[in-house]
Formats: structure tokens, C-alpha cells, sequence
């Protein structure tokens, strides 16, 4: 493929390393002088300092013959400015734009929904862009998943399946310390798979023969009614969340309360907590230090205490009863204050805690901080990015730690050369591992054997070394 991509921060020149490690052609394209001299000394890639939003600058990269135009510059206008004129001349390139103001997102999404009997025909995309992705939605997606499973570690959910992978660290003296994978299967009976182990922040595929210490992290396929119990087997348990404080009442926080408010109706995982059941619930906080913030949110949500105060005070903390919560969720907007309020809050006995930090690299600082759950955010922009360019057959992706490995969900189809054929036959270890599939026309997936077979149309969920996904993609999803 090759892809345009406008915008050398941090998320551009992400997007641009995975791509260029997956083989495809990248062009970068920013108008700062240091960050272009900064992208051209990491980068093997075609590197441009002018405007993005130039049609001219476009076309010398290449745009006519790209595949996708990527836009994560810092200005929302501009990124959606040069994919409305991309599409005008060239409509047939996938366009992504980055965009952090919540309106253009919100009016976007509401106009497609009320006008989505037109999309669905021949009807030109808003503003000439395919995909809206917007950080704070994102990130707020993946901490109500986190909160869905107990917070027990980053959870990975697919459609609406039932099975799951959680990320699980393994504690001393527990049932899985010092023995092989191997060995496990005879410790329960619970049907799970393990599908990465993690030591010291690099993550691997596992093997009948690898060794699970404590100090390890696994990443576990099951189903969600399981993963309590093999939460259990690692040394650790999950509780139900009675009660709940959230700190940062700004956007995220908001999405996440309007999130798990919505949840809450839903029959999916109403075991896990019901702090919103109460007409005016006092099980679930939101502390925000700033007055404005904090009056909107008690306007927004009259049936939630809303607390404007400094939540690092230690008397407020032990005053309103917090220290005594299952679950803190610090998702601010200054993301070095989220792990340290996590690991504060812990140590005057807040259960479990659930941190918004900025990167993977954080995300690793935090969990030795003592925090339960880190939220990478750009991360989280990358990885949605990253599944749209993978082509239709690919429904999701999903990096693993610092990016070593990645999940992914395909459809196999025609051409693939796994259809027709039984897992065994197929298998590589050490490049890949299938996880689970669900047959074509049926909703539910199903944890694989080695005599598993796939056809056309079958969907599959695989984890693979991040730089041989593409190659493994190609395999199983067919060269579109």
C-alpha cells in the first residue's frame, strides 16, 4: 500500500514506523522545519517540509496513486480541510482525519446516523472523510471496557462475543508461579487460551514450554464469565464495583459517565457493579478541582455526586469515604497526574484504579507505579487508525505493550490461502497464533482447536509479531 500521511507528531510518525516495518510506501508531509529534520532522522520514508493541505504538495508525493491519506496534524480545519479536498479529486482514497474538537465529531456522527439511508448508497462522505477519530472517545471506549471486566487489566473485547482477552499480571505463590503452559491446562478446568506473555515490558508468543512466573503478565482468551475465576489462578480476584469515583469531569470523563450510565441499562455485565441504580447514587463520584468544570457535570448528571476539590487531599479523601472505593478512574487531561492520584489513591486503600497516561512507555511506569489499568491514549488513536488501513478484510487491530506483537480480526475470504484448511495445517508458531473464529453467518466466536477449520467468509482473531502481521494478513484475508 501506500499511504500519505499528513502530520509528523507523535501519532504520524507512529502510523508511519508501523506501516514502513509492514513494507508499504509512506510519504510524511509537515510544515515544521525541526519536526520534519527530527522525522527524517528516524524515519526511512519519503519526508516533506511544506503544507499538508496543498493539492500541489499532495500530488509530488504521490497522492494520485495512494491507497489512504492519514491527516493528525494539531489542527483539526486543516485535516479535515485536505481530505474534503483529496476527495473532491481523488474519491476513491481512503481519507482519515484526526479531530479533537467533540462538536465536529458529535454533528458528524449525528448527521450520518440521520442521513444514513443516503450513506449507504453513492453518497460522498462528510467533508471527504471516511473514518472521524477523535482521542477522547477512544480512550474513553477502552477505560468502560476495562471498568465492564472489574478492571482486572486492559481488556480486549470483539463485537459481542462473549470471549475476551485480559491482560492478567501472575502473582507469587499463586497456581500458574514457576509452572510451564503446558502444565496449566491441568490446573482448571476453565476452557481459556493464553495468548502473549509478557516479562519485563517485552511481549512474546508462548509455547507449551514457556515458563509463567510471578512478575509476568499473560494476556488471556475466555469467556467474561471465566475470567473472574482465572483472575483467581494468577493470585488475584475480582470484585464487584460497588463504588466508584472518577477524577476529571472534563470530556473524557464525561463520555465515560454517559458511557457507563448506558451500560448500566444494558444486560451485558450486570453483576460486575450497579452503582447507578439508585435514583440519586451515592456510589459513584466525580471530583474535579476546577468550579466550572464541576457545576457542569452536577447540571449534566443530577442523580451523581459531583465534588469540586483538589483530589490529592488526603482529608477530603478520607472525609467523603473515597479511600474506602472499589475503583478510582483518573482520566484528566494532565496524564502524569492520572498515575500518580491511581498509585495515591491505592495506597490509602482505594481497591483498584484505572489510569489515562499518554503513551505505552507510560503505561509500563504506571503498572510499576502500582496502578491496575493504564490507558495509553495515543495508543489508542494509533491502533483505530492502524484498523482502518488494513483493508476491509480486516475488522480491528490491537497492538500488545510497547508494540512487539498485534492482534488482529479478519474475515477470511476467497482467495485466502487458509480456507479449507485445518488449524494444524496452518500453524506457525512463533510467527502467529489463532485465537478464535466464529463461522460465517454466525455471532459467536469460539476458542480454536487444532482441528478447527476455516472457509470463506469465516471470521478470526490472531495475534502475530507486529513485523510480520501484514504478511500473516495476507495469508489469511487474501491480497485485496
Amino acid at each position: 500500500m501506500k499511504i500519505v500521511i499528513v502530520g509528523a507528531g507523535f501519532t504520524g510518525i507512529q502510523l508511519a514506523k508501523l506501516l514502513i516495518n509492514e513494507k508499504n510506501q509512506v510519504a510524511l508531509i509537515d510544515n515544521d522545519e525541526d519536526i520534519v529534520r527530527h522525522a527524517a532522522n528516524i524515519l526511512d520514508c519519503t519526508i516533506i517540509c511544506d503544507d499538508g493541505n496543498s493539492l500541489e504538495t499532495l500530488e509530488q508525493v504521490g497522492i494520485a496513486k495512494a491507497d489512504a491519506l492519514v491527516c493528525v496534524t494539531k489542527s483539526d480545519e486543516v485535516n479535515m480541510i485536505t481530505c474534503s479536498l483529496v476527495d473532491a479529486v481523488y474519491p476513491d482514497i481512503l481519507k482519515i482525519a484526526r479531530v479533537r474538537n467533540y462538536a465536529y465529531y458529535v454533528n458528524t456522527a449525528e448527521a450520518r446516523k440521520k442521513h444514513s439511508s443516503d450513506f449507504s448508497k453513492n453518497h460522498r462522505p462528510l467533508y471527504g472523510i471516511d473514518y472521524m477519530i477523535h482521542p477522547d472517545v477512544e480512550a474513553a471506549d477502552a477505560i468502560v471496557q476495562a471498568v465492564e471486566n472489574g478492571a482486572v487489566g486492559n481488556v480486549l473485547t470483539f463485537d459481542d462475543s462473549e470471549l475476551e482477552i485480559a491482560r492478567m499480571p501472575v502473582f507469587k505463590d499463586s497456581i500458574f508461579d514457576g509452572i510451564s503452559l503446558k502444565e496449566v491446562r491441568v490446573k482448571s478446568d476453565v476452557p481459556f487460551l493464553v495468548a502473549y506473555v509478557e516479562k519485563d515490558g517485552i511481549a512474546s508468543l508462548p509455547s507449551g514450554n514457556t515458563i509463567i512466573t510471578s512478575g509476568t503478565t499473560i494476556g488471556v482468551l475466555a469467556s467474561k464469565q471465566n475470567i473472574s475465576e482465572i483472575s483467581k489462578l494468577c493470585g488475584s480476584e475480582q470484585k464487584e464495583l460497588k463504588k466508584v469515583a472518577l477524577v476529571g469531569a472534563g470530556r473524557i470523563g464525561t463520555i465515560i459517565t454517559e458511557k457507563l450510565r448506558s451500560a448500566q441499562n444494558s444486560s451485558s455485565f450486570p453483576k460486575l457493579f450497579n452503582f447507578f441504580a439508585q435514583k440519586k447514587t451515592q456510589d459513584f463520584v466525580i471530583i474535579d478541582s476546577d468550579e466550572e468544570r464541576a457545576q457542569n457535570a452536577s447540571e449534566r448528571f443530577p442523580q451523581t455526586r459531583v465534588l469540586c476539590a483538589d483530589a490529592s487531599d488526603e482529608n477530603l479523601i478520607r472525609e467523603e469515604g473515597i479511600n474506602t472505593f472499589d475503583l478510582v478512574i483518573c482520566c484528566t487531561h494532565n496524564h502524569e497526574l492520572n498515575m500518580v492520584l491511581a498509585a495515591y489513591m491505592e495506597s490509602l486503600g482505594v481497591g483498584q484504579s484505572i489510569a489515562l497516561v499518554e503513551s505505552a512507555q507510560f503505561a509500563a511506569i504506571a503498572e510499576k507505579l502500582g496502578v491496575d489499568v493504564a490507558i495509553p491514549l495515543r495508543d489508542c488513536v494509533v491502533d483505530s487508525i492502524m484498523s482502518h488501513l488494513r483493508g476491509k478484510a480486516v475488522k480491528e487491530i490491537h497492538t500488545v505493550t510497547t508494540g512487539d506483537l498485534e492482534i488482529v480480526e479478519c474475515e477470511i475470504t476467497a482467495n485466502s490461502k487458509v480456507s479449507g484448511k485445518l488449524v494444524k495445517e496452518v500453524s506457525d508458531p512463533g510467527s502467529f497464533l489463532v485465537l478464535m473464529y466464529k463461522k460465517a453467518g454466525i455471532n459467536e466466536y469460539s476458542i480454536v482447536d487444532g482441528n478447527t477449520q476455516f472457509f470463506a467468509g469465516d471470521h478470526v482473531v490472531l495475534i502475530a509479531k507486529s513485523d510480520n502481521s501484514s504478511k500473516v494478513l495476507s495469508f489469511f484475508g487474501g491480497k485485496e
